[in-house]
């Protein structure tokens, strides 16, 4: 599979929608995590990412304009002992409550489908990483209409073991700017991670996301090692 260059990806692509990137660093030593949101609508945009405790959650920017929450106000990244948990929606809670109770991953995602947002039927994708003895493994899920159909949701789980050093996967929930929207499309892009320090990192991220669809980016290094995490929160909205 060709390498891709994350940076191009983002500028080319005017709304990719919601994405998520898993990754390790070009050195071994950081787990590379993640997560921006974008929006057409002005409730889409009307939002901010705000740390809640060791994970994040959405939250409107004003109040008095927020129309409808169900889609849009959610907790993208929670943290369960060793592993955390990144979606764009509140699939994370039931990823999160789930494994608790002893299910995987991919048994939790079982019980959730894309998102009833007719005519776009936007896909759940959803990611989650896992340090345990200086190693590091990751997975992403997608969950899709077939075709633009809400009769069937396709589940697919693409797992990463041991992920080689300088990579990353990025999935993202539309394949382009169209109406309705086209959902993504193929397993997770492959691209490249390299050494740069977090703040040069989510820099090249915010900056690569269009101005005028962008709305939050949330990026979080872990290092393997320790499972020490390094956070970095960015909002449009201030």
């Amino acid at each position: 599979m060709e390498m891709l260059s994350l940076e191009k990806e983002l500028t080319e692509n005017p709304y990719p929608g919601r994405g998520v990137l898993l990754g390790r660093s070009e050195d071994g030593e950081k787990a590379v995590i993640a997560y921006f949101i974008m929006g057409r609508s002005e409730n889409s945009r009307n939002r901010i990412f705000v740390q809640d405790g060791n994970g994040l959650r959405t939250e409107a920017f004003d109040e008095s304009k927020m129309e409808d929450p169900s889609l849009i106000i959610y907790a993208p990244v929670r943290v369960l002992g060793n592993k955390t948990i990144v979606t764009n929606g509140d699939q994370t809670d039931t990823i999160y409550d789930l494994m608790k109770k002893g299910q995987t991953f991919e048994q939790s995602l079982r019980t959730r489908a894309f998102e009833p947002d007719d005519p776009n039927y936007t896909p759940r994708i959803s990611g989650i990483v896992e340090i345990e003895n200086g190693k590091c493994d990751y997975a992403i899920s997608i969950l899709k209409s077939a075709d633009g159909s809400p009769e069937s949701c396709s589940r697919y789980t693409f797992n990463f073991s041991k992920p080689l050093r300088g990579q990353g996967r990025f999935i993202h929930t539309y394949k382009n700017n169209e109406n309705p929207l086209p959902s993504f499309e193929g397993e997770p892009k492959l691209v490249k991670i390299g050494n740069d320090d977090i703040d040069t990192f989510t820099n090249m991220l915010w900056t690569s996301l269009n101005e005028d669809n962008k709305v939050s980016l949330f990026v979080r290094y872990i290092d393997i090692a320790t499972g020490n995490t390094e956070t970095r929160i960015v909002n449009k909205n201030k």
